[in-house]
């Protein structure tokens, strides 16, 4: 039996709404409704009367209740009596590139606050490339970011992947048509920071389409980024994960280009002796799996835009 199953519909029984309840223990609705759903097959019975608003406890449900609450208070005494509680006290020190940051981060940390109370995080938020050489510098204990250590010295765990689309201001015109690596060529190209992952597949990408030199500005900051694209400056590939908002307000659009890149892995990487590391970057891994199921595949690029009513014809005049 799950403990964590338990502890979802101790809390749905408390609270009566999938979204809260989600949002109280930092998951998704649907890992919610999947937690309840294996309970109810388990016991084969229902234990929640649901409808649009709310899930209200059956009489099964009320019944197993009080046992749950019992289960999960003595599972909560034993991990008490038995685990190591100084291994989670103390410092961890966490490197996090930015689209993690602009993504599923604040979700990590909260679940790391809930887990870890005695624990103390100190965050450094930079590139790849920077966070590589601190991991190896021991000026941090972990890192999330895009890239595989080779050294047998690192653990490597896989987090999950953010599909990268090409994306730009409604202002530039390329909305709701065919985009060629050409015509994207025609503006200002913006990327990630030089020699990253994302960099070195646009230039791959242009290399193989366009004949002339393609300048691509590298920028190291996200949210500059997104700021510079949002304004019309040029064009950026980006993972539709970090620009939601963006696209919800449609200040930003995606392109329908001949151009599709492999997908940003994203990666926790710890020296082998860290056990205490080990346990964050598996919390971070189920974090990740929780926000792409939450949110989805990548969106389409933008449908063409209606042509708007034809001008009425004048009469000649005979």
């Amino acid at each position: 039996m799950n403990i964590r199953f338990l502890e979802t519909f101790i809390w749905l029984a408390r609270l009566q709404n999938f979204r809260l309840t989600a949002e109280k223990l930092h998951t998704t609705q649907a890992a919610v409704s999947s937690r309840i759903a294996a309970l109810e097959e388990s016991f084969d019975v229902r234990l929640f009367d649901r409808n649009s608003r709310s899930a209200t406890l059956t009489p099964a449900g009320r019944k197993m209740l009080g046992y749950a609450e019992r289960i999960v208070r003595l599972g909560d005494e034993m991990r008490r009596e038995v685990e190591d509680t100084d291994a989670d006290a103390g410092l961890i020190r966490l490197g996090v590139i930015e689209s993690i940051v602009h993504s599923w981060f604040p979700a990590l940390m909260a679940r790391i606050r809930e887990r870890f109370p005695r624990l103390e995080v100190e965050v450094t938020s930079d590139t790849t490339i920077h966070l590589v050489q601190w991991l190896r510098a021991d000026a941090v204990d972990l890192i999330l970011h895009t890239d595989t250590l080779a050294d047998r010295e690192f653990v490597n765990a896989p987090l999950c992947e953010f599909p990268m689309r090409w994306v730009a201001s409604p202002s530039l015109g390329l909305g709701g048509k065919g985009v060629t690596l050409g015509q994207l060529a025609e503006h200002p190209v913006i990327s990630f920071s030089r020699h990253s992952g994302p960099h070195t597949a646009i230039e791959r990408e242009f290399s193989r389409a366009v004949e002339r030199p393609v300048r691509i500005n590298c920028i190291s900051s996200v949210a500059a980024i997104v700021r510079l694209v949002v304004d019309g400056f040029g064009v950026a590939a980006l993972p539709p994960a970090i620009i939601e908002r963006e696209l919800r307000e449609a200040s930003l659009l995606v392109l329908d280009t001949d151009s599709r890149f492999t997908p940003m892995p994203l990666v926790a990487s710890h020296r082998l002796a860290h056990p205490l590391s080990a346990r964050i970057a598996e919390l971070a891994a189920e974090t990740a799996r929780d926000f792409i199921a939450e949110h989805g595949p990548a969106p389409e690029p933008a449908p063409p835009a209606e042509a708007g009513p034809a001008a009425p014809r004048r009469a000649r005049k005979r």
